[in-house]
């Protein structure tokens, strides 16, 4: 089973709405969890956005990378285009991405429209990893 990273800058809005949608599309296939570059709290509109959707994130926390080890994952997804600061041992996992999606937290107005993106991403993924273990 895949062990997948999202990481984000403060890891309060987009990196816990991923972890929050690969826990459930990824269910039984991937490991997930999200981190930041620093720690803070859940965004109460990521909360939200994601209880519209159908998907409680309300019991998750904001963690920071240092509290994990990169050799404990096999993909890293950056979504906020902070692949440029990460650690040099993150970039050189198995899969790097970063998706590079706008910040809701700055307009919160988007939040529904960057929701529904990275559940489009993170549903490619997952299919990418099952098309992947068959073939």
């Amino acid at each position: 089973m895949k062990r997948v990273m999202f990481v984000c800058k403060k890891n309060s809005a987009r990196s816990q709405m991923a972890e929050g949608f690969a826990k459930t599309i990824g269910q039984g296939k991937i490991e997930v969890i999200s981190s930041g570059l620093e720690a803070s709290q859940v965004r109460p509109e990521a909360i939200a956005t994601m209880k519209d959707a159908g998907i409680d994130i309300s019991a998750q926390t904001s963690k920071t990378l240092s509290e994990f080890k990169s050799e404990n994952f096999d993909m890293v997804i950056s979504l906020c285009g902070c692949g440029v600061n990460l650690p040099p041992e993150w970039l050189t996992r198995e899969v790097f991405e970063d998706w590079q999606l706008d910040d809701p937290a700055e307009q919160p107005e988007i939040f529904p429209r960057v929701r529904d993106e990275i559940r489009e991403r993170v549903t490619r993924l997952v299919e990418s990893l099952q098309v992947a273990s068959v073939g």
